[in-house]
Formats: C-alpha cells, structure tokens, sequence
C-alpha cells in the first residue's frame, strides 16, 4: 500500500540542509570541503592520500561524517578538524535573489540544520546574500557533535527551537537524512542534481529518492520554492 506525499498545507516551519542544497551540487564547493578531510585524515594516520580516501568514506558511510569517525576511532578534536577542513574559497558561489525572494515569501520560520560549522553556513549564506532569511543555525557543535542522520540529532533541533514536526518541511540532499524526519512527520524535500553538469558525488549519495520517505523531489530549489508561495 501506497501513501501519497505529504503537502505543504500546514507548514509554518522551514527547515533547510545547506551544503549542496541551498546552492547547486555542480558548484563542487564541498569537493572543497572533502579534499580538505582527506589531507586531515592523512596526515594525523601518516598515510597516503588513496589510503585516507578509503578510511575517510567509510567513516563517512559508517558515522554520518568522517569527523565523528576519527573522533571514535581516534580521539582526534573536532575544533582542530573542523578548522582545517573548512578552509576553502566560498568564491565560487554566487548571490541567489530569486532564492532569497521565494524563501521570503514562505509562510513561518526558516531554519538551517547542518553537519558543518555555524562559521561555514554564515560564509555560505552570505556569499548566497541569504544571511537574513534564516533565524538561526543549528550545526554539528549545537548537535554536540552527532551528525545526522542519528535520531538525537533531530530531536536536540526540535528540542531547542520548539519545531513541531508535523508543521513542518525539511529540505536535505542526502535522502538518507530524511528518514527520521520524515518518521517524525515532517514533509520531506530531496534536492537532487539537474543532471546538466558533472557533480562530484558518490554513488549512494545520489540514491533513495524513490524511497517512501521522500515525499517530494527537485532538482531545482529555486522554482520548487516559488511555486509554494
């Protein structure tokens, strides 16, 4: 038996991945991000780069993200990694007004969850000229370093910003990070590639977005937002 996809009925809450979400995934700003966590990783284990890619996606896979995998497995601090890892140029992304218009537009609250740092959402959200649309960050320091998709992760975002999750919208590129959302009855958005550029994704990373769990899919943020106002 099927259900049919939840709408936007009731929303009065929105709540938005940010890398690879709030701008292109052919932008390849987090390739940045990623070769960053590949030097990191090879340098505190003294391996080569082929080496610390191995390690680092199976934490990625395993862990949520290969920070909170060095930190089980080896103790490393996620004030030094996160530091080194989100050194990169922000120049590639480019002000979005379209975006900014139809985010305004949104009936309620506007929210960012992320894995990353709320140093590198400010830089993000400033180079995209969205900085005063969203009323607060909630990153991997807020989530005291438990990444999503763990189940405490949401609750921790729900918790401190008092969402109710049956009027609200997540937004995420990583179907697998709408799986608790969506279970604790949010309306769920995957943000996949437009398929007009090379991205630079794994494989799985681009999987599930015909899983029940996903309610809606775009591969254009930008239009999908307009056409809710």
């Amino acid at each position: 038996m099927t259900t049919s996809p939840r709408t936007f009925d009731l929303v009065d809450t929105w709540v938005f991945d940010l890398d690879n979400t709030l701008y292109p995934h052919h932008v390849n700003l987090w390739q940045q991000v990623d070769k960053r966590i590949g030097e990191f990783v090879g340098r505190h284990l003294k391996l080569s780069a082929d080496q610390a890619r191995v390690i680092q996606k199976d934490y990625y896979r395993r862990y949520g993200t290969t920070m909170r995998g060095m930190m089980t497995e080896h103790g490393i601090s996620a004030d030094d990694f996160l530091s080194y890892v989100h050194q990169i140029d922000h120049s590639p992304l480019e002000p979005n007004p379209a975006m900014g218009a139809a985010i305004a537009k949104l009936p309620g609250r506007k929210l960012i969850l992320t894995n990353g740092s709320t140093d590198h959402a400010d830089a993000v959200l400033s180079r995209l000229g969205l900085a005063t649309h969203f009323e607060a960050v909630f990153d991997i320091i807020a989530a005291e370093l438990e990444p999503k998709p763990a189940p405490q992760t949401y609750q921790k975002f729900l918790g401190r910003h008092g969402v109710d999750p049956a009027r609200s919208a997540m937004f995420e590129d990583l179907a697998r990070n709408l799986v608790v959302p969506h279970l604790l009855g949010m309306t769920t958005i995957l943000v996949v590639p437009d398929g007009t550029r090379e991205v630079v994704r794994e494989d799985w990373e681009l999987e599930g977005r015909d899983e029940t769990h996903v309610d809606h899919v775009t591969d254009d943020l930008t239009g999908f937002l307009q056409g809710l106002s």
